[in-house]
């Protein structure tokens, strides 16, 4: 059995490959039609491919879980050994590459011509008998329900998460907390709207949590030789498991701020900010979007003007979660007026601030400037509030310009380093998101009875927990590996392509766990009706679904591609 097992996985790892193979044919077909006469590719030309483009991106992302789980159960076998029966790892492991190529095939099939595809190409990659047989076998319906039936005895365990040993202390750490403080919080603090409450931004505080990418010689928890993502990866999925936006979000802002104050701040100004971000004295926000730009970095508008000490900043921001309680906004502003220079006008400053704790507030200067903000009504991830934010001649020093007269013009290379973490600490959010979620559904699964028993004894039930089991695992496991890549200094791709399958993967798990609630999961009092509505802002932020997956990640894949 112990051989079966290994032979599984490497019709897996085989049967991926192909459908990585055409993927990579319909890339070179994309690009051989998007490339100007320079040579480069077209945004114009790629834009006649935005559908096509789309899939390619999903697709991409999946066949990159798919591979990160071949791997993982590679590390199942090794870790444990000649042991005879196929483990639940590797159960999930084959049914998710086996659904994988049956999505790509779904995906691509019905227009060949507009990726340049042949049936012949097809025939020979995920239409080849080997590959259909292999699906086939595990997507059956009697492996689906014996998955089914396995996760529900693990009870929301899904397998092994082969961390380090510090790591895991952290987990278990983050874990009780968000179990013993975060969740019984929750419900009232989204029911009513409530700001995040000091039961657990004080303790938060003393664990240090706001230092975990900031490095050690600035007064926080990360080594100062190499980033550590995966601890932050882990901190951020348990707290989320907690709740999204009263825990999961909250080291997100001092993770931005930090990461662009570490690229383009000056020596004096990283001494000064970083350790007091690591203490959250004081909390910070970020002041990117706009009411017309959102991920159009390049078409802010907010005015920077010089004057004697600093500059006057005056216009409006939008989506500026936690900005009443911040006391420092990091603002995005437009320093040169010259429309032509597009990003290139864009400079950085830091906005300082009394915190607030209602929905709306109002700061004036001695100089006469003022600040307000309103918070925006949301239909979920509520706690942290978003801010609409307008700047009335509000005065910035001189000291507040980041990076100094140095990083005038260099806003938006600040803002992509700032936000090069976010998208891979929101994957692991929708994981956390996803891991309560799953957790609700099998909890209410085997006490809710109907026509005299238990819903979990149902075929259908089981399919569904065994697919919510597998992009549980294959979601969370991508997450870890691209962590361990971003380490090492790799896997920004990697990071846009995780956090597109893991938002999307959070919406149809927490739609599935509301959905095994039925009508209970209607109802505000049950916990997983909020999982389902805070799910949906995931693919919105740090990069909504469609930018990331066209401009981000086709434009990248179709470029690199042979």
């Amino acid at each position: 059995m112990s051989q079966h097992s290994s032979q599984l996985i490497d019709q897996a790892q085989s049967s991926v490959e192909s459908g990585q193979q055409l993927i990579d044919l319909a890339l070179s077909f994309i690009k051989k039609n998007s490339i100007n006469e320079a040579g480069r590719v077209s945004a114009s030309k790629l834009d006649n491919y935005q559908l096509v483009s789309y899939d390619i991106a999903f697709s991409s992302a999946e066949i990159k879980g798919a591979q990160c789980m071949v791997d993982y159960a590679r590390k199942i076998r090794e870790n444990r050994g000649d042991i005879a029966e196929l483990q639940l790892e590797e159960q999930i492991t084959l049914q998710f590459c086996a659904e994988v190529l049956q999505n790509i095939r779904a995906r691509l099939a019905p227009r060949k011509a507009e990726f340049g595809l042949t049936q012949a190409e097809f025939n020979n990659t995920i239409d080849s008998p080997a590959v259909q047989d292999f699906c086939d076998q595990h997507l059956a319906t009697e492996k689906l329900v014996e998955l089914g039936k396995l996760v529900l005895r693990e009870n929301g365990h899904t397998g092994d998460y082969i961390l380090e040993e510090d790591k895991e202390i952290m987990r278990d750490t983050f874990r009780n907390f968000a179990t013993d403080v975060v969740m019984p919080l929750a419900e009232e603090i989204h029911r009513h709207d409530l700001i995040v409450p000091d039961a657990i931004l004080n303790t938060l505080v003393e664990m240090g949590c706001f230092g975990l990418s900031i490095p050690e010689r600035y007064e926080g928890l990360q080594p100062d030789d190499q980033e550590d993502n995966l601890g932050m990866i882990v901190v951020t999925e348990e707290l989320s498991r907690g709740s999204l936006a009263a825990a999961g979000s909250l080291i997100t802002r001092p993770e931005i701020l930090s990461r662009a104050l570490l690229a383009g701040g000056t020596e004096e100004q990283k001494q000064y900010w970083l350790p007091k971000l690591a203490a959250a004295d004081p909390f910070c926000a970020v002041a990117i979007t706009e009411p017309d730009f959102g991920s159009d970095v390049a078409g802010m508008k907010l005015k920077a003007e010089r004057v004697e000490g600093g500059w006057n900043l005056n216009g409006a921001k939008t989506w500026c979660t936690f900005g009443g309680k911040a006391g420092v906004l990091l603002t995005l502003a437009r320093t040169d007026s010259d429309p032509s220079l597009g990003h290139k006008g864009l400079s950085m400053f830091l906005v300082e601030k009394p915190s607030f704790d209602g929905h709306d507030f109002e700061y004036v200067q001695d100089e006469g400037g003022k600040l307000t903000g309103k918070a925006i009504p949301t239909i979920g991830y509520r706690g942290m509030h978003s801010f609409d934010v307008f700047y009335d001649d509000f005065f910035v020093p001189d000291s507040h310009l980041l990076g100094g007269e140095e990083g005038l013009g260099k806003g938006f290379y600040y803002t992509m380093a700032g936000f090069s973490g976010g998208r891979i600490q929101t994957a692991a959010r929708a994981n956390g998101l996803m891991q309560a979620a799953f957790e609700s559904g099998i909890s209410y699964a085997k006490e809710r009875k109907v026509f005299g028993s238990p819903i979990a004894d149902y075929q259908l039930t089981l399919v569904k927990l065994a697919r919510m089991a597998t992009l549980l695992t294959a979601s969370r496991q991508f997450t870890y590996a691209v962590g361990r890549l971003m380490d090492e200094g790799k896997g920004q791709m990697e990071a846009s392509l995780v956090k597109l399958f893991a938002c999307k993967s959070s919406e149809w798990i927490s739609r599935e766990a509301m959905q095994i609630h039925g009508g209970m999961g209607y109802a505000e009092e049950a916990a997983v009706s909020r999982y389902w509505i805070d799910a949906r802002v995931l693919s919105i932020f740090e990069g909504a679904e469609e930018t990331l997956a066209l401009k981000v990640i086709a434009r990248s894949l179709v470029e690199s591609a042979a």
